[in-house]
């Protein structure tokens, strides 16, 4: 069963990060996809890769942040 759920988060991560380019919807979406390997690489039992997700999920919140504040500031102009 774990490993169903780790084949589901990182398809999802990596379908994220390819749409990325479309908005920062992706990104957020890719966010949590990072948040759920994170979650399995714990479950597992394998804690550098859920360590390294977790990284990857605190850097995509900020792009996140940084690409909606952009995309507002865009709208203003």
């Amino acid at each position: 069963m774990i490993t169903a759920f780790g084949v589901t988060a990182l398809t999802f991560m990596m379908a994220m990060y390819a749409l990325e380019h479309r908005g920062p919807r992706f990104i957020v979406a890719f966010a949590l996809g990072c948040a759920l390997s994170s979650a399995y690489g714990f479950l597992s039992g394998s804690w550098p890769f859920g360590a390294v997700e977790a990284v990857w999920c605190s850097i995509a919140i900020r792009r996140f942040l940084v690409a909606r504040k952009s995309s507002a500031q865009s709208r203003d102009d």
